[in-house]
């Protein structure tokens, strides 16, 4: 039974972030930061990015946060904390950086910036970012409870 069991822990012994996405951080979370604006927390957030705007010296992402994983990716939910704005220097293309793609961010909080979600006034806590992770596609999943198809042939002539 040992040499079963085995192989799965060391396979989850392994989960741990990318380099670049490790590291200790504040467990401050996006409402947190929405109701008491922080300056200089490090933070490490992710989730569906909505939308990516390229700036002269930067670019900013609005996300919609989702809590991470053991290696720091983005967990699917129906439900999401909030959403925030990652800012870094650079160009990122929004042809790569595309709606609906898991990111997560590294960097420190820097205060709160006014906002709309459709039409709706939002608080969006503003993280200036050294790290944006944009993480593969995830393959497709069988949907659960569902058996895969099976077709049998008869070939021959006759």
């Amino acid at each position: 039974m040992i040499r079963f069991v085995l192989p799965f822990l060391a396979l989850a012994a392994c989960a741990r972030p990318p380099a670049n996405l490790a590291g200790q951080y504040d467990r401050v979370t996006v409402q947190d930061a929405q109701t008491q604006p922080r300056q200089g927390v490090a933070v490490r957030w992710g989730g569906k990015l909505i939308s990516t705007r390229p700036a002269k010296d930067q670019t900013c992402f609005e996300i919609a946060s989702f809590p991470l994983d053991d290696t720091a990716r983005p967990q699917p939910s129906d439900e999401s904390p909030g959403r925030f704005i990652a800012c870094t220097p650079g160009f990122y293309d929004p042809a790569v950086y595309v709606p609906g793609r898991d990111v997560t961010v590294a960097g420190a909080l820097n205060g709160t910036m006014p906002g709309r979600v459709g039409q709706y006034d939002y608080t969006f806590p503003r993280v200036d970012a050294t790290t944006v992770y944009l993480w593969p596609d995830r393959p497709p999943q069988a949907r659960p409870g569902w058996w895969p198809s099976v077709g049998i042939s008869v070939g021959g002539r006759f």
